[in-house]
């Protein structure tokens, strides 16, 4: 015999009968018993959407609530449940208490919290954004006098992060509450739409929606919207109908599965007690208010709260009257009853005669005030006013690790650009609790975010991050669209590159209902609502926008729909409201300001900022400047209160992590040892360099410690580098003669070091470092190498050596490129060439296409200067390739002066050949010959250097016959030959 029943666990057990067998021979035979086995019967229903395969189920998970059902499009998983309270409690409220719990857990990623506790913490912004998603489309769907507490929680399963689970969420929800027993007038479909390259994308991928134009989030029931939500890139508004007009139908798609599914497995409504108002009640108290409350709202000199006043006053005048009639059911009700009278003035008085409450005409938009840069002090500020709403905003400018960090399951994990929203209760007059996440806050904040989002820089334009701060001031209906208004004004002050201002506008609803067929029989469309007019009427219809089209729309209402027409014909009374404000905004400010705070932006590579990562370091240089340092991708920003304090932030972060200096660059350095030679410096992030004591000032320097002591900060020029590639540095380059700090003023060459230590050569005595670059431009400096003290030390006495060998060693690269050039030139050809530089012993000839060749001064010298144009062939080249030149046997050269000088080594001629790009433009007109009126401008070891006038210095090495000169003092000299770095070499005239 088979028997089965039911477990108390809700399961099926099979063969009672066996196992009840089973237990009566457990004695005398022990066996193992096997387990009942529970059966959950589950329903679905599969159907597609777009491209998407969705299934709804029930009986799986959750079987205890009233209504339970698990979303699935892909590997995506979302749980709705629904739950109603017990008793008898909706008879003593006035309002519906729905909640909306939105969650998602970081398992459903497959993630551990990152908190202390390994727990998720409090609702996040986007739990609280989607939980208002869901809530403001079923809200207007449940029976009106219906005050039982709902509550509905949404848990994330299992995400792909494919798709976003706020629109499935929202479906789930819709199901679960046709599954319960809980009366409600659905089902609804909810749907997502974005556009790609032109084209509408139904439910796009978040991939897709990174491309998209347009992010529109459309409830709806089979024939009525009732929800909209919007960010976009400035659509128009004919493109977004076409849009909406889309999204209806695939929306009304997830109705059917939805009845069919309640038809299976779903609950009998169950009948709860619902607060209606008698019709004898209501009467009565209409008609002891009816008269006076009308005289209240046709007067419209009453502002917010006068009228609100008055009001007060008329309620307590007939809650004396039911007082002494002891009326306490009139007692219980007057206060709604008093609303709903309220509510048919106005509707009756703004659908028959077209004007509203404070006067004005339907499409007339309040009074506006703007301001901007009230507060200098703050990055940037503005104060909006329309009408008596009034919002202060204000931005502060931070580094990229100001940013928001987001741990949603999809979409990126961090935002630049924060829009906080405040809504304090001195804004309309009250006392209450201020603090913490308020879900009406951060939906309206995140509002006008999507709205500014629009406009604002690329990343790559402006790497900071920014916050938006909007305080509410005072408070009379669209106070998100204040904060669209003045967060645009707001941008534009703090210098925040945004293309065009944005500003937004509430439009209402007021509607008279055909009580036969349900259907809307008479409407008007109001635009700026009051705050009156948003609870008294139908809708409250949000579009903000710039001039172009709209960029971020949330549609709230509170029958149950509204016909999609209307909403569209609403999109173009909202922007011919939009336009006005954007003028007067334009006034106000139309361009963004010149950025006043300090910002600084460096690329280096991970190798040079790892000294910078440890947090002592940036810590201390925040600490001691005010500044605020961010390291990320290579990329180091600075922000401060002015740049002044940004470019000593710098300087501490180069003193740090060093940076390529070049010649020319200023920096900051330390003095770290002094010798009798020079001093040694500490900069560039510890790097060490010699400043030797001919460049400790235009003056005679006996001593170093006369001009510096150790642990002096002192600044320096980078005025070259040696053939060693050490630094060459100058203090006195950034002095005049006079002791006064002047860039633009004469200072030697470093390689004056030989000269002043008793060795080198003439070429070796002076050169100029004017700020013309007489000898330091025309090419790209390299990187230069820094060496340590020790081994500055040693070059120092390896250079008192011979220049010979200095000069063998020069510019080897420049020999080689030469030498692969000269691997198309044969003996015998002839070439029109450029005198490049005249040297002692011969030319340096341009040969065209980078090539350099070399001519020897014959017996009859000729005559030349740089520049000139002269037929050379090609007689032979030299061991390192380089063409030795000759003239043609052509009739006609004018005999020169003889010279008895060698040849130039090769690197005089091809190795320094940019130096005769740094000649200065005076010296290129001088001549072997020449003389001057020259000045003693420094007296070195072995010579003089001479101010020749107009910049051009020249230098004149001690003869035999020492004469005693002094600084300042007129000789007469003549140029008798050039040195190896194209500096004139002067001999003294006789008087």
């Amino acid at each position: 015999m088979v028997r089965a029943r039911i477990h108390p666990c809700g399961g099926i057990i099979r063969n009672y009968s066996s196992i009840h067998s089973s237990a009566i021979r457990l004695f005398s035979h022990p066996v193992s018993v096997v387990p009942p086995v529970k059966i959950l019967e589950t329903f679905s229903e599969e159907f597609e959407v777009g491209s998407h395969k969705i299934k709804l189920e029930t009986g799986l998970l959750a079987r205890f609530a009233n209504g339970a059902v698990v979303y699935n499009t892909g590997d995506t998983h979302v749980l709705s449940t629904v739950a109603s309270g017990k008793g008898d409690n909706g008879s003593v409220r006035d309002f519906l208490p729905l909640t909306v719990e939105y969650q998602e857990k970081q398992y459903a990623k497959r993630m551990i919290p990152g908190t202390f506790t390994r727990r998720e913490g409090p609702p996040k912004e986007r739990e609280l954004l989607c939980g208002r998603l869901i809530d403001r489309p079923i809200r207007p769907l449940f029976p009106a006098g219906f005050y039982h507490e709902v509550q509905i929680m949404i848990n994330v399963l299992a995400s792909d992060s494919k798709q976003d689970p706020d629109v499935m969420a929202a479906n789930a929800t819709s199901a679960a509450l046709m599954l319960s027993d809980i009366p409600w007038a659905g089902p609804i479909g909810v749907i997502r739409l974005g556009r790609v390259d032109g084209q509408f994308v139904i439910n796009p991928t978040v991939d897709e929606l990174s491309l998209s134009d347009l992010n529109l989030v459309y409830a709806c029931t089979r024939d009525k919207t009732l929800m909209i939500d919007v960010q976009a890139r400035g659509i128009s508004e004919n493109d977004l109908e076409a849009g909406l007009r889309l999204a209806h139908p695939e929306a009304v798609k997830y109705i059917d599965p939805q009845i069919r599914l309640s038809e299976k497995v779903g609950k009998i409504k169950k009948k709860y007690t619902v607060s209606m108002i008698t019709p004898t009640t209501f009467e009565k108290i209409e008609g002891l208010t009816k008269v006076p409350i009308e005289a209240v709202f046709t007067d419209p000199s009453y502002g917010k709260f006068e009228r609100g006043e008055a009001l007060d006053k008329i309620m307590q005048n007939v809650k004396t009257t039911l007082e002494e009639e002891c009326d306490e059911q009139s007692l219980k009700v007057l206060p709604k009853v008093v609303d709903n009278v309220r509510k048919k003035i106005v509707r009756k008085r703004i659908i028959e005669e077209g004007i509203r409450v404070d006067g004005r005409r339907l499409d007339e938009v309040r009074p506006l005030y703007c301001d901007s840069h009230k507060f200098p002090a703050l990055h940037g500020s503005s104060i909006f006013s329309r009408g008596d709403t009034q919002v202060l905003c204000s931005v502060t400018i931070g580094t990229p690790d100001d940013s928001q960090r987001l741990d949603s399951m999809v979409g990126p994990s961090s935002k630049r650009f924060m829009l906080h929203y405040s809504f304090p209760p001195f804004s309309i007059n009250e006392v209450g609790k201020h603090g913490g996440l308020n879900r009406r806050e951060v939906g309206h904040g995140t509002l006008a975010e999507k709205a500014l989002l629009a406009v604002l820089p690329s990343e790559e334009e402006f790497p900071y991050a920014f916050r938006l701060n909007s305080e509410v001031m005072a408070s009379d209906g669209s106070t998100s669209m204040a904060t669209v208004c003045g967060g645009s004004m707001a941008l534009m002050d703090a210098g925040i590159p945004i293309t065009e201002h944005v500003a937004g506008i509430s439009v209402g609803l007021v509607s008279d209902v055909d009580p036969t067929t349900g259907s809307i029989s008479e409407y008007r469309i109001v635009t700026d609502i009051l705050g009156l007019e948003d609870h008294l009427g139908d809708m409250d219809f949000k579009i903000a926008g710039t001039r172009n089209g709209v960029t971020a729309i949330q549609l709230d209402i509170k029958p149950a729909g509204i016909p999609l027409d209307i909403i569209c014909e609403s999109l173009y009374h909202a922007k011919k409201g939009r336009l006005p404000i954007l003028d007067r905004m334009e006034k106000e400010i139309s361009v963004p300001r010149k950025n006043t705070i300090g910002l600084a932006t460096r690329k280096y590579s991970s190798d040079d900022l790892w000294p910078l990562l440890s947090g002592f370091r940036k810590k201390k240089i925040e600490k001691e400047t005010g500044v605020r340092i961010c390291v990320h991708d290579e990329i180091l920003t600075v922000v401060g209160d002015d740049q002044e304090i940004v470019e000593k932030a710098l300087e501490m972060v180069d003193s740090i992590i060093g940076r390529n200096v070049a010649v020319g660059d200023i920096f900051k350095a330390v003095v770290v040892s002094l010798k009798e030679f020079g001093a040694f410096v500490e900069f560039n992030g510890g790097q060490q360099g010699l400043l030797h004591i001919s460049e400790l000032s235009h003056k005679v320097v006996s001593k170093v410690s006369d001009i510096l002591t150790l642990g002096d900060e002192i600044s320096l020029k980078c005025i070259g580098q040696d053939l060693r590639g050490n630094v060459k540095l100058s203090l006195k380059a950034l002095e005049s003669p006079n002791g006064e700090d002047n860039l633009n003023s004469f200072s030697a060459d470093s390689s004056s070091v030989d000269a002043a230590s008793g060795g080198g050569d003439d070429a070796n005595l002076v050169s100029s470092d004017d700020e013309d670059d007489n000898f330091n431009s025309g090419y790209d400096t390299p990187d230069i190498v820094v060496r340590s003290p020790s081994d500055c030390e040693s070059l120092d006495s390896q250079e008192k050596k011979s220049s010979q060998n200095h000069q063998t060693v020069d510019n080897q690269n420049d020999v080689h490129q030469n030498d692969n050039r000269s691997k198309n030139l044969k003996v015998g050809d002839t070439t029109e060439a450029t005198v490049y530089q005249i040297r002692v012993n011969g030319l340096v000839l341009d040969l065209g296409g980078g090539l350099k060749g070399m001519y020897k001064f014959e017996e009859n010298k000729k005559k030349f200067k740089v520049g000139m144009k002269i037929q050379m062939v090609c007689c032979s080249f030299s061991n390192k390739g380089i063409p030795i030149m000759s003239f043609p046997q052509t009739p006609g050269m004018n005999d020169g002066l003889k010279t008895k000088l060698p040849l130039p080594t090769e690197s005089q001629i091809v190795g320094n050949q940019r130096d005769a790009l740094q000649k200065d433009s005076h010296s290129k007109n001088l001549k072997l010959g020449d003389k001057f009126k020259a000045t003693v401008y420094q007296i070195r070891t072995n010579g003089l250097v001479l101010d020749l006038g107009r910049g051009l210095k020249g230098m004149y090495m001690f003869e035999e016959n020492r004469k005693q000169f002094k600084i300042g003092m007129k000789i007469h000299v003549v140029c008798s030959s050039f040195s190896t770095k194209g500096v004139p070499v002067m001999s003294l005239l006789e008087e």
